[in-house]
């Protein structure tokens, strides 16, 4: 039955609400107070609860609980009016131990925490006594149910670790007993291994010795069969050396003339042809000198050595070039940068080369003569596409190489006795191909040459 809430509430109740907690309450017993409070739930109506409890006026306990508990221990705490009503349901259905509350004298057979809880709702004379008093208990159990669990729980592992003693002993004594076959095991077997590594140490060396036997008689038979090969094949030189022989000795018989007039004709038309080069590029006059002339004396109106001397050509005139040139198989070989730099340096290095070498094909249909140009392969950014013109090879020196270096390989691979012209102003390089037989020349004696062309 609902209790007004206006008037004055009895004596015992405001000297319980005057006295406080100074410590939150226990755990346990906030528990079983929140049950307590969502159990009172079924006994109010709507109207009878707090506004913000009414929602969970449908909840099943259980429900309020979980989802309840902290709003309505707040409510139990700050509204006089619901608590009373909680305690006047507890009052009701817990009529004996309400009794023996507000009588100061609570049961002792009691659960500690169901009396703290009804004393707090209740709120008894002393029941912050009976609240701590119930605390202390609650703490004091679960420390000897805490200490019954560690006894229990020490007892067990106790059990556990003779157990796991007992086991270590039977699986250390099983252990040493497989080490034990295993040691003799590895034993018998490096035993096995020593003797299987003898036998092949000795079978490498049997197969060795085989080895170099079987190489020492191929090295012999190939040794016979390389002599019988020299022989067949000097045998054969012989032969057919004694066939061509015989085939000349008929075929000069036939034409009648000996092998021996051939080769003389040939060697006097070489000296022939050297004797008549070497007098265009000395351009002799024809010789008319005589014994009596080498005697120091002056005729009327006969030149002097000076005047002899002014009729040479200058290493300047293009003209000397066109002598060098008419000279049988006569080879030019050119600088091309050297070349290029000292007649249009203004010019890219594309337009250089394109222009020399226009002039040196030009060059070579007029007198016949074999032409190299070289260019400094250092001097490139990228390979160059470059369709050499008729008659004149280009050549470009290869990495770590200088075009310098190039020409003198090239002056010293011609035969002696042919005619090389090396073109170049570098005084190293004119040294160098004079030293390999070559006739150096500047470089503005082939300008001026092929400003003519």
């Amino acid at each position: 039955m609902e209790q007004p809430t206006g008037g004055a509430e009895p004596a015992g109740a405001a000297d319980g609400d005057a006295e406080s907690l100074d410590r939150p309450l226990p755990e346990d017993v906030r528990r079983k107070v929140v049950t307590l409070v969502s159990d009172a739930f079924g006994g109010l109506t709507v109207t009878e609860l707090p506004a913000q409890l009414r929602q969970y006026a449908r909840f099943t306990p259980t429900r309020r609980v979980k989802f309840a508990g902290n709003a309505m221990a707040a409510a139990l705490e700050s509204d006089p009016v619901f608590r009373r009503r909680i305690a006047e349901w507890v009052g009701r259905n817990q009529a004996e131990l309400a009794g023996a509350l507000e009588s100061g004298a609570p049961p002792a057979a009691a659960d500690p925490v169901d009396v703290a809880a009804a004393a707090y709702v209740l709120r008894p004379p002393g029941w912050v006594k009976l609240v701590a008093a119930a605390g202390e208990e609650v703490q004091r159990a679960g420390a000897e149910r805490v200490g019954e669990e560690t006894r229990r729980e020490l007892d067990r592992l106790r059990e556990e670790l003779g157990r796991a003693r007992v086991r270590t002993r039977t699986e250390t004594e099983r252990l040493r007993a497989e080490l034990d076959a295993t040691r003799k095991e590895a034993d018998s077997l490096h035993r096995k291994l020593r003797s299987a590594l003898s036998e092949v140490k000795r079978g490498e060396a049997a197969l060795r010795k085989n080895a170099a036997e079987t190489d020492a008689v191929r090295a012999e038979a190939a040794a016979q069969v390389s002599a019988a090969e020299s022989e067949s094949r000097r045998l054969k030189a012989r032969l057919a050396e004694a066939e061509a022989s015989v085939e000349a000795s008929r075929r000069a018989a036939r034409e009648g003339r000996s092998v021996e007039d051939m080769r003389l004709r040939l060697l006097l038309d070489t000296v022939l042809d050297a004797a008549q080069g070497l007098r265009r590029e000395l351009a002799l006059p024809p010789s008319s000198i005589r014994p009596a002339d080498g005697v120091e004396a002056v005729e009327p109106g006969r030149m002097s050595p000076k005047d002899i001397a002014a009729r040479a050509l200058s290493e300047t005139d293009p003209a000397l070039l066109d002598q060098l040139l008419a000279l049988p198989q006569a080879h030019l070989i050119v600088d091309g940068y050297n070349v290029t730099k000292t007649g249009y340096p203004q010019m890219p290095l594309e337009k250089q080369r394109l222009r020399l070498l226009g002039g040196l094909s030009l060059l070579a249909a007029q007198t016949g003569a074999e032409m190299t140009c070289v260019f400094d392969g250092a001097e490139l950014a990228a390979p160059v596409l470059l369709a050499p013109p008729r008659g004149v090879r280009v050549l470009f020196s290869k990495a770590g190489v200088t075009a310098d270096e190039l020409i003198r390989q090239l002056a010293r691979a011609e035969p002696p006795g042919r005619p090389v012209v090396v073109v170049s102003t570098d005084r190293e390089v004119a040294d160098g191909v004079a030293k390999a037989g070559a006739r150096p020349v500047a470089s503005a004696l082939l300008l001026k040459r092929l400003s003519r062309v």
